[in-house]
């Protein structure tokens, strides 16, 4: 594959400083922190290729899925090969014992995977809350068992593959478990997520595995060796997923999180061994962007992804922001005021209406109701669109269908770290996925498998998605509240673009980056779409967005006459590094393009 050469203007490349650890939920200051620590910035041009491309968030990641679909594998035969890596080389972000989103398309229609995570038989809403009635502080539910739900990844591969395969299940094991067993060197990213991580070693088996004896963190270059997981990756090769939901190793994640001394879990054997994945319908909308018809799609709830970014776009397209275009290599002032309201009215309607359907209705006659071009003219005509309009700084939910809104508005929390994969394959599959075990290294707790060797897999933390608050002020159950067997929202937001015209393929895309993962993926999809770059180009604009509430740019990006100007049109605007993890693959004549976030590992790799 060679590098595409591409214009990077207006981007500083340097180091960005990492950020302090989250506070607890509910804490203002926690708006503007990070589920994961920034790193170095490198500079990526981005890939070209002619017959397929994969794009992952680790360079040996990205490998094993080139691998795959060199050898004639499909799309999810890659996806499952780079998966498995990840588990291995990018622990803080996702592996075996997390969850999944996956898109996917099969040269004619478009499917939802749902291998997200779901609350063992015995939690209930006030699993979140202390002995006081009140919201445990944020990490003292993450760290030991109490938020580790039912892990949903390899099950849902497992469901995709059977479906669209094309190599044998066993082989696609094979690069991870060759990695585990013969080593691979610690990255500069991994280093640093683990240096500044203050709960890891807490727990002895992470503690020995991850870092040496004076308790400092492995080296940069270091290798580290995984047998445990080396074993348990043979056995679901060997067995499917029913070797990590039954057995050995679901005896050791069940003991692991209800053994925990101090914060122990509900997880139990029938939960695991219970758990399904759902295939759904995918979630699509129509976007016109420079005179052309698009044909959106991504995953509907629990996902708040496709939703939130339909909002967003279906906003601003009621607005002037169409004929605004980056001044420098940059959004513009007015660009992003009118962007960044549009993010307050969405994640205003996220809070009051959006969680597990299994549990909730939708307003109106269904999700789409959330996306309808009445619903958001009217949405539109709650922003001050007039040059120097002025910011409304914190948005109420809409009302979409005439019907009784039944449940409260859950408060901001924060949501953290994920992976994204994007691949297509030469048989004209493609697919986007995005995975996750929630806070860099989730629960904090490592379990060997069973197999009593060193290492092993990280488990999640997951739970913590769901509000901490069961109910409103006003006694109204929140929407996203704990409930047995639920599954927890989630921003992921995996998204594949067509054109509507001829139904091609024109992208593939993900992000991870916690609440804000809805914002990088629209900010790339406005790139490409809105703005003519390539991925790489909109890959490489600096990050912005707004959770409803203060205005959010990336550190050092932005001149400070923009954040003057925000200022003066009454945002309150915050400066952080906002590490995103974008992954994107283009449609170009003659092949793919790709492009990876120069804030993290990721590469792009195909023929």
């Amino acid at each position: 594959m060679k590098l595409h050469t591409v214009l990077a203007a207006a981007l500083a490349i340097g180091v960005i400083a990492g950020c302090g650890s989250r506070p607890d939920s509910g804490n203002d200051s926690s708006l503007t922190s990070q589920p994961e620590r920034a790193s170095v910035y490198t500079e990526k041009r981005g890939w070209t290729a002619t017959s397929f491309a994969v794009a992952a968030a680790n360079p040996l990641a990205a490998q094993a899925g080139y691998e795959m679909l060199k050898a004639g594998g499909s799309a999810i035969d890659a996806a499952v090969a780079v998966q498995m890596v990840l588990a291995l080389v990018e622990p803080q972000s996702s592996g075996i014992g997390g969850g999944a989103f996956l898109l996917h398309y099969d040269g004619r229609n478009v499917a939802a995977f749902d291998g997200r995570e779901t609350a063992p038989a015995a939690a209930d809403e006030r699993l979140l809350l202390g002995a006081d009635g009140h919201p445990l502080p944020f990490y003292e539910a993450v760290v030991g068992g109490r938020a580790v739900g039912v892990p949903g990844t390899v099950r849902m591969l497992e469901q995709v593959h059977r479906e669209y395969g094309r190599l044998p299940w066993t082989r696609l094991f094979q690069p991870a478990i060759a990695l585990a067993e013969d080593g691979f060197k610690v990255s500069p990213r991994l280093r640093t997520l683990l240096q500044a991580d203050p709960h890891l070693k807490k727990d002895a088996n992470a503690a020995a595995y991850f870092y040496a004896p004076d308790g400092s963190a492995r080296e940069v270059g270091f290798t580290l060796h995984n047998p445990a997981l080396a074993q348990v990756l043979r056995q679901i090769a060997a067995e499917g997923s029913a070797a990590l939901h039954e057995g050995e190793v679901a005896r050791a994640i069940v003991g692991k999180g209800r053994d925990h001394p101090d914060n122990p879990g509900l997880l139990t054997l029938r939960d695991l061994a219970s758990y399904q994945s759902v295939k759904r319908e995918a979630l699509c909308f129509a976007h016109q962007a420079r005179r052309k018809a698009y044909r959106i799609c991504g995953m509907p709830p629990p996902s708040s992804g496709a939703i939130a970014i339909g909002q967003i776009l279906g906003i601003m397209d009621n607005t002037p922001a169409a004929g605004l275009l980056p001044e420098r290599g940059l959004p513009s002032v007015d660009w992003l005021h009118l962007y960044t309201e549009a993010a307050r009215l969405m994640h205003a309607d996220r809070a009051q209406y959006l969680a597990d359907p299994g549990f909730v209705q939708p307003p109106g006659a269904g999700w789409a109701s959330l996306l309808d071009a009445a619903y958001l003219t009217g949405r539109a005509s709650l922003i001050e669109q007039q040059p120097g309009g002025r910011s409304m700084k914190t948005a109420q939910p809409g009302l979409p269908a005439p019907v009784r809104i039944r449940y409260g508005a859950m408060p901001w929390q924060p949501e953290s770290g994920t992976s994204h994969i994007s691949i297509v394959d030469v048989f004209g599959n493609a697919l986007a996925m995005t995975s996750s075990i929630e806070d860099a290294f989730g629960a904090r707790q490592m379990t060997d498998g069973g197999s009593g060797k060193p290492g092993g897999f990280l488990l999640n933390n997951q739970l913590t998605d769901f509000s901490f608050r069961p109910a409103d002020a006003s006694g109204r159950p929140i929407a996203n509240r704990v409930q047995a067997g639920k599954r927890p929202l989630s921003s992921m937001a995996p998204t594949l673009v067509f054109d509507a015209a001829t139904g091609q393929l024109v992208m593939s895309g993900g992000s991870p980056g916690g609440a804000l993962i809805t914002h990088y993926t629209t900010k790339a999809l406005y790139g490409v779409l809105h703005w003519g770059l390539d991925a790489q180009q909109a890959i490489n604009l600096p990050n912005f967005g707004s959770l409803n509430g203060p205005t959010l740019l990336e550190d050092g990006k932005f001149p400070a006459a923009t954040l003057d100007a925000l200022r003066a049109r009454g945002h309150d605007v915050r400066e952080l590094p906002m590490t995103s993890g974008l992954q994107l693959i283009q449609k170009i004549p003659g092949g793919w393009f790709g492009g990876a976030d120069p804030r993290r590992e990721g590469v792009v790799r195909g023929d």
